[in-house]
């Protein structure tokens, strides 16, 4: 299992209209992390992401 933690860089599969794009993880909540979106047409824009669990 991969240990998610600020800094950390991830790619976000893409979902409704928001194409897969990569995101650096600043905070990480008990279900989410907040970070910026590096990639993409929202690059440079702060984002809350859910972590889906397997």
């Amino acid at each position: 299992m991969m240990t998610i933690e600020p800094g950390s860089i991830v790619t976000i599969m893409a979902f409704d209209d928001v194409p897969e794009h990569q995101f650096r993880v600043d905070e990480v909540f008990e279900d989410g992390v907040g970070g910026i979106v590096l990639t993409g047409p929202l690059a440079g824009e702060y984002a809350s992401q859910a972590i889906l669990k397997n």
